[in-house]
């Protein structure tokens, strides 16, 4: 009888240790889940919305552990109304997109795939492609990378280079011209005037011109 009860805590204290071990093992397996960005096309003019809304999804389904960030890749600008004031606001850099650092799986793939206003994963041939790290850094990485303070915030210029547009107001009222350059820096353009016969760069501050 003796031998049978000296024999119990030997067999005990390896199972004990079989038991910790596969936590560990469980646990760094938990740990170990690989997730990369990836683009994802969505309603136009709905980014943040729809970024909620996989947030929120994300949650409810209990995935948190399969999903990194939801972001929609933006840029501080500034803004100015006809009086002169100035406004800070959010520009989206990529229109029509936000970005998921996640796991692909199929239960991921499926719950983005159900969130409403997101239409498909940018891809080929079907898959879903993560994203390149420089587009990563362009994207994602660049406003964290930026000390705020000694960045210069651009200004919203309604035009784009081969613009057609008319001078409103100062020396050069009601000339017509193409817009050649943008500074959004400093919130100017420069157009190509005729004057003379002459085809005159003139430096304007953007307020200054109206599209035709």
């Amino acid at each position: 009888m003796s031998d049978e009860h000296d024999e119990n805590p030997i067999d005990e204290t390896p199972l004990s240790g079989e038991v910790d071990q596969a936590d560990d093992v469980e646990s760094a397996g938990e740990d170990e889940i690989e997730m990369d960005w990836y683009i994802l096309k969505v309603a136009f003019n709905r980014e943040e919305s729809i970024a909620d809304a996989l947030r929120k999804k994300i949650a409810i389904e209990g995935m948190q552990e399969f999903f990194g960030d939801v972001v929609v890749p933006s840029e501080d600008v500034a803004t100015f109304s006809r009086d002169g004031k100035k406004r800070i606001s959010k520009r989206r850099l990529l229109p029509g997109y936000i970005m998921a650092r996640m796991a692909i799986n199929d239960d991921t793939w499926f719950l983005v795939r159900e969130t409403a206003g997101i239409s498909d994963f940018t891809g080929s041939a079907g898959k879903p492609m993560p994203m390149d790290p420089v587009d990563v850094d362009r994207f994602i990485n660049r406003p964290v990378e930026e000390d705020e303070e000694d960045a210069p915030i651009k200004t919203a210029i309604p035009f784009k280079v081969g613009d057609r547009v008319r001078v409103k107001e100062g020396n050069f009222e009601n000339q017509e011209g193409d817009v050649d350059a943008l500074d959004e820096a400093n919130g100017r353009i420069t157009v190509i005037i005729n004057i003379f016969g002459r085809s005159v760069p003139m430096e304007l501050d953007h307020w200054q011109v109206e599209p035709l």
